[in-house]
């Protein structure tokens, strides 16, 4: 999903400015503390502190729940496909388009459970970053709603996981990864090469403005409620686009000012966090905006703990007085666990592990998620196989009881530093 560039970028930009089965932690649940929120449990920026209505400071500590509304063929069972916009399309074109999202929910109902929810709880974790992207509530990019059985905006998987994080004590950040146009050329905004969400044409304007519409709904349904953290207006904004530092700002800067504006019309109240990503320069200071209760959030895969500390160090020296987030990291070539999570306390950011679970090739064997299988899993040939089969192979066999196990990473990594 990185790639070797971003090594350098980011160096240039910083110069210049124990295998066990998931359900032994379930059934430890009841050693941590399982409290429903309340309004006290609401979170607003404090300086540079997340804190309470009690005024008790709160650190994140979570994971991110990847390859469940939103796909990468790298950590999901599937093939054949180059990215979740062809997944969708071949769906559609194959089965009809109510068969094809019932496919998709087939999915989503077995690859997230409450025993996940459990699961993390039971972990330690306190958080959770769930990604999304504009296809889980339009049908396509021209504003046509999803609805439910009312005739309203269909919201159904947000609530589920809002209210089910909510009554186990566990904060939410609805994680916009894929708006409407695409913002970014990567393929996990949902399309490659399709970074339409920034042009200044009709096209790109429709774009904004059912984005807009998307974030105004889910601001609206969401005002007011202790469980969800924030939200995380844009994922990776500009990620691979061949452009300059300084035009990444000003494209950054240009809808992140439209969507900010947009959610605060809607909720006052919650935290909003803008992903700089990469580089602490790729967006303005909030000050410098009037932006209050705003965190900001990076991501950071690269090779090193010297380039890690250096990363952590940079970017809380450049963004003064407000929260921080490492909304995505993994430890890779040199960089170690021990040292992200001592560095990452040291500087006080909140942090999200990517990512909980995977079932793509290779995922044992290259350890990017916390519950995953040596043994692998059947990919779902989607232009091939049958609805039949791609309905088996997405159904109960994906449940995180039938044969997902640790990684490794939290029993030997991660768990003294939840």
């Amino acid at each position: 999903m990185k790639t070797a560039k971003r090594i350098i970028s980011c160096f240039i930009a910083l110069v210049l400015t124990v295998s066990v089965c998931p359900f032994i932690y379930a059934e430890d649940a009841g050693e941590r503390e399982v409290r429903a929120f309340t309004d006290d449990d609401f979170l607003t920026c404090k300086g540079r502190n997340l804190v309470n209505r009690k005024g008790e400071k709160v650190v994140l500590k979570g994971v991110n729940l990847g390859a469940w509304l939103i796909w990468e063929d790298w950590i999901n069972n599937y093939e054949e496909v180059s990215d979740c916009y062809d997944a969708y399309e071949t769906l559609v074109e194959r089965f009809g388009e109510e068969r094809a999202y019932d496919l998709i929910h087939t999915y989503e109902d077995n690859f997230i459970t409450e025993y996940d929810l459990d699961n993390i709880k039971s972990m330690g974790f306190n958080c959770v970053r769930v990604p999304f992207w504009f296809r889980n509530f339009y049908y396509d990019d021209c504003g046509r709603k999803i609805l439910d059985e009312n005739g309203d905006w269909d919201f159904s998987r947000l609530d589920w996981i809002v209210n089910e994080c909510s009554e186990r004590g566990i904060y939410v950040v609805l994680d916009m990864h894929g708006a409407v146009g695409y913002q970014s050329d990567a393929p996990h905004s949902g399309k490659g090469k399709s970074c339409g969400l920034f042009e200044k044409t009709e096209q790109g304007e429709q774009y904004r403005k059912y984005t807009c519409e998307l974030w105004t709904a889910i601001a609206e349904r969401f005002k007011g409620n202790p469980a969800v953290a924030m939200y995380d207006l844009l994922n990776e904004p500009m990620c691979d686009v061949e452009c300059t530092e300084i035009r990444r700002r000003i494209n950054n800067e240009y809808i992140y000012e439209i969507l900010f504006d947009t959610v605060r019309k809607a909720d006052e109240e919650h935290i909003i966090t803008v992903e700089c990503i990469w580089t602490p320069l790729a967006v303005p200071h909030a000050f410098m905006k009037g932006w209050t209760n705003v965190v900001y959030q990076v991501h950071f895969y690269q090779q090193s703990d010297f380039i890690f500390n250096l990363f952590v160090f940079i970017t809380r020296l450049y963004f003064s007085n407000v929260p921080l987030m490492m909304g995505e990291f993994y430890p890779l070539g040199t960089t170690t666990w021990a040292n992200c999570f001592k560095t990452l306390g040291k500087y006080n950011y909140s942090w999200l592990l990517w990512t909980y679970k995977a079932t793509g090739h290779g995922m044992w064997e290259s350890d990017w998620c916390i519950m995953g299988s040596k043994d692998g899993f059947e990919r779902a040939k989607l232009k091939t196989d049958s609805y039949e089969e791609i309905e088996r192979k997405w159904g109960t066999d994906l449940n995180t009881r039938n044969g997902f196990q640790d990684s490794g990473h939290y029993g030997r990594d991660v768990k003294d530093f939840v």
